[in-house]
């Protein structure tokens, strides 16, 4: 129906005209069309401040950040991405298949630091903001684009991504966004081409790839006409996906491996019996929280939610507790394949005839912004409100000294704290799991409940016939150093 129709046909069809989220024009063309990458920077700099000062003080929740450095450390000096804090010698790609970091290199190389990795890692959650944000507003107006751009931004799976120090997943956002961009524009060409590259970040994901190409014939096949050249590239995609899988799976990794296998198989085996299964309240808790406040369910009307299905296929069938919930990363690459999901879902919603559904679609944009407002206060975008996260605590400046005089390309085993002040300069392992190398120095926290009680009796234990002595503690961090067998 077009405008004129609506104006002066029944009362109902007005009202389903005027309640429908569609594009509203305004005075100013161009701004509308500047506010993606507006939102973009905006996100960028709130990123990028929350990891930086996450990392001035010392808050690495785990040794991620610094196998990731070594990683791209290696790539930096066109070597081998050796990643000794999994095992002294280990190749990263025998671990997961991430080959994409290293197009970090270059900047580690300029900028060889930790903070290279999480600025970078700021850059490509703001990045994946654009196509979030410019579809919605082409589809469903400038207001309703906002606050679902805005939405996506804080949502509880970006931030609790940010918070968690650098992981890979990052690339995959920006071309998760511009691949579901596409398939809703029907641009199936760019759809197919931004989803390929997925192969590349990570092992699992070639299958999220094949979930695009399924996703492009199911969209093809409900469209009236029949396009031969499009069907031809998602059956493509879907079988490049699963065969980029396979051969990842099957050959490349375990060509990397000491082992010759892929480790993480034993995530889908519960050790000697058998896998737990996943509690029903918490899956059922985790599916509420990816789609209620995001979405308010209304993204269950679209199909894109079969890209979710891999992720989520993955993470509920395995038997670490830790892939089931809500916390860590897990989650980040879900939440811009349901915000697109929600925006195709408004547009059908806005033409339903059941006036309740088109009044809830709406006014469902500002609902899930102020949710996602609403729910910052209790997350980690949230510290960047109160002055503290801006001070350097004087433990953390006296623990950077005492770290300071372990000099460069010693060999060091360290626990979480010290990796991000040390895996840059030093050769880092895992407490406990240098296989057979005598670490120079070890440094660890000793404040935790976790810490041993005697440092050194420890680091002897660990090594059997070598002495250490204290070289100092300070700001909750002890470092040992290896002591020089006396002169005969």
């Amino acid at each position: 129906m077009d405008s004129a129709a609506a104006a002066t046909g029944p009362a109902p069809a007005r009202r389903a005209a005027e309640e429908a989220p569609r594009a509203r024009p305004g005075t100013n063309l161009r701004a509308p069309r500047l506010d993606p990458y507006w939102l973009a920077g905006a996100l960028f700099v709130l990123f990028t401040a929350l990891s930086v000062c996450r990392h001035r003080h010392m808050l690495t929740m785990s040794w991620d950040l610094g196998i990731f450095e070594q990683a791209i450390r290696g790539y930096a000096h066109l070597q081998a991405p050796i990643v000794d804090l999994k095992g002294p010698g280990t190749n990263i790609l025998g671990d997961h298949f991430s080959p994409v970091t290293a197009l970090v290199a270059p900047f580690y190389r300029l900028f060889p630091s930790p903070v290279t990795l999480l600025v970078v890692q700021a850059a490509l959650f703001a990045l994946s903001a654009i196509p979030v944000a410019r579809l919605a507003a082409g589809l469903l107006g400038r207001k309703r684009g906002l606050a679902i751009g805005i939405a996506y931004g804080l949502s509880w799976g970006v931030q609790r991504a940010v918070d968690f120090d650098f992981h890979e997943i990052a690339f995959a956002m920006p071309l998760l966004a511009f691949s579901l961009e596409a398939v809703v524009r029907k641009r199936w060409k760019a759809a197919v081409w931004w989803a390929a590259p997925l192969v590349l970040v990570k092992e699992d994901l070639g299958i999220t790839a094949a979930a695009i190409g399924a996703l492009v014939l199911v969209r093809l096949r409900s469209g009236k006409q029949r396009d031969t050249r499009a069907t031809a590239l998602a059956v493509g995609l879907l079988a490049f996906g699963l065969a980029a899988t396979a051969l990842t799976l099957g050959v490349i990794i375990p060509s990397f491996n000491s082992g010759g296998a892929y480790d993480y198989w034993d995530k889908l085996k519960g050790g000697d019996g058998p896998a737990p299964v996943i509690p029903l309240d918490t899956a059922v808790r985790t599916l509420l929280w990816t789609l209620l406040p995001t979405t308010g369910l209304l993204a269950l009307r679209s199909p894109l939610l079969i890209v979710a299905l891999p992720t989520l296929g993955w993470r509920f069938v395995s038997h670490d507790d830790h892939y089931w919930g809500t916390d860590w990363h897990y989650s980040a690459v879900l939440m811009p394949i349901v915000f697109i999901a929600l925006t195709d879902a408004l547009t059908g919603a806005g033409r339903s005839r059941r006036p309740w559904l088109r009044s809830y679609a709406n006014h469902l944009p500002g609902a899930v912004l102020a949710a996602a407002l609403a729910l910052t206060a209790s997350l980690p975008l949230y510290s960047l409100t109160q002055g503290g996260t801006y001070r350097v605590p004087d433990s953390v400046r006296a623990a950077e000294q005492l770290l300071g005089r372990i000099p460069d390309d010693a060999t060091v085993e360290s626990d979480v704290g010290p990796i991000s002040r040390l895996a840059g300069r030093c050769r880092v392992f895992w407490i406990g799991d240098t296989r057979g190398i005598t670490p120079d120095y070890v440094a660890q926290h000793v404040l935790d409940g976790r810490a041993p009680a005697d440092p050194i009796a420890d680091a002897e234990k660990l090594h059997p016939g070598t002495r250490y002595t204290l070289l100092g503690s300070d700001g909750g961090y002890a470092v040992l150093q290896r002591a020089q067998p006396a002169a005969q």
